[in-house]
């Protein structure tokens, strides 16, 4: 088992630009749904996706703020796999303008026509409780 740091796994999740997202339903199953980070990929423990809020995503996470976040990285050299990382955090629902215009990125004009004044936009913000990772030759878990 390694010791890799969160700026150590910044540096291999600089180009990752989309996370399978996770919640538990108001059922008690798990919904998952591939969601970007917008290119907001400068990885410090926080991942930020924006969303609308009538979706099952922001009511699920109104009812439990748990959240898990995988990512992968594309294969490395040589043909070995990428990075694996899986993340679980605390999600945080944000409607402050001020936030999103912080991690705005005009792609995201595509599925918000009217940017950061669309109607019902929502901004989650998912803090990392625990980190863990695998490369094809090492694990490890990130101290948060």
């Amino acid at each position: 088992m390694s010791e890799m740091t969160v700026s150590d796994l910044a540096k291999k999740m600089k180009d990752i630009d989309f996370a399978l997202f996770s919640t538990r339903t108001d059922g008690g199953l798990i919904a998952s749904r591939p969601m970007s980070n917008n290119g907001d990929v400068e990885y410090d423990g926080d991942s930020w996706f924006f969303t609308y809020d009538q979706t099952r995503l922001v009511r699920d996470l109104a009812q439990d703020a748990h959240a898990q976040l995988g990512f992968t990285g594309d294969k490395s050299l040589l043909g070995k796999p990428g990075i694996f990382v899986s993340v679980q955090g605390e999600a945080e629902l944000i409607r402050d303008k001020a936030q999103f215009e912080a991690h705005w990125t005009s792609e995201l004009e595509r599925w918000f026509p009217d940017g950061i004044d669309t109607p019902g936009i929502v901004l989650i913000k998912v803090h990392a409780t625990r980190i863990t990772y695998w490369d094809g030759e090492e694990q490890g878990e990130v101290r948060v």
